[in-house]
């Protein structure tokens, strides 16, 4: 395996790494934002144009809890709306209720289906499950195990720390490492011999800030400028799809055709330290 051989535990996000959600949470985001768009136009004419599912997504609300995103991309378009209030109903009103109006719109398009996992992931997750190398995901979204199980892969992981794990505990959404960090620590195994694998730059970031062995960026585009934004956030590596980690089929002495090459796992009988 085409990395590190001291890394003995993955964590790894969720929507964008292990299903093709994040594709829906940007059309949510979407809708939300336009419509606030409309219904409070920015001073500026140029801040009027519409939500990018791409651009806007990925810069403003990509890794980050759900009130910090709205909140992210409604001070970059030059509105100043009102905190508002947990009780908030979804509208558009305050930073709360732009926030629930997206939760709302993300919920309905999650209950028609159609959430699956990337089959990359699938292929990376089994080679690991079967080296007996640790697996955690970790999600600032309260959906992720949901989507997960939606996506047929929740028992490919150890340990999962979601949104509802991380309101609980307290814990600061990315860039800072908490939520990493926490997936660490439920894995056994010390952070400079953990990869985390992300596609957003706040991830990349948190990886690097929390000092992880291996950080690997995921750039589902073909655009190299997002691919050189995940370097300069902190990212290792940079693939287009986690299979790339994998040998070829075939490759190296007394391998079998059609199966992942060895990867590295746990070094001693007493396991993970």
């Amino acid at each position: 395996m085409s990395v590190p051989p001291g890394v003995r535990a993955w964590v790894l996000d969720t929507d964008g790494v292990i299903t093709d959600s994040a594709r829906v949470h940007a059309a949510a985001w979407k809708a939300a934002f336009d419509t606030c768009l409309r219904d409070h136009p920015p001073p500026d004419p140029a801040d009027r144009r519409p939500f990018d599912p791409g651009e806007d997504y990925r810069r403003h609300v990509d890794g980050k809890a759900r009130l910090d995103g709205a909140a992210a991309f409604l001070t970059a378009r030059g509105l100043r709306l009102p905190a508002g209030d947990p009780r908030d109903p979804p509208g558009t009103g305050s930073v709360r209720a732009v926030a629930a109006l997206k939760e709302r719109l993300f919920t309905e398009r999650l209950r028609a289906g159609g959430i699956e996992a990337y089959p990359g992931t699938v292929r990376l997750l089994r080679a690991l499950q079967r080296a007996g190398v640790p697996r955690a995901a970790a999600s600032a979204s309260r959906h992720a195990g949901e989507l997960l199980e939606s996506a047929g892969v929740r028992d490919l992981f150890d340990a999962l720390v979601d949104g509802h794990e991380t309101a609980r505990l307290g814990l600061p959404g990315k860039p800072d490492p908490a939520l990493f960090l926490e997936a660490a620590a439920r894995l056994g195994v010390p952070v400079r011999e953990t990869a985390v694998v992300e596609d957003a730059l706040a991830g990349v970031e948190a990886g690097r800030r929390g000092g992880f062995g291996l950080v690997v960026g995921v750039n589902r585009t073909e655009d190299e400028g997002a691919a050189g934004e995940l370097r300069r956030h902190g990212a290792d590596r940079v693939v287009r799809d986690l299979a790339e980690l994998l040998p070829d089929p075939g490759s190296g002495p007394g391998s079998n055709p059609g199966r992942p090459g060895p990867i590295p796992g746990p070094q001693t009988e007493k396991g993970p330290e």
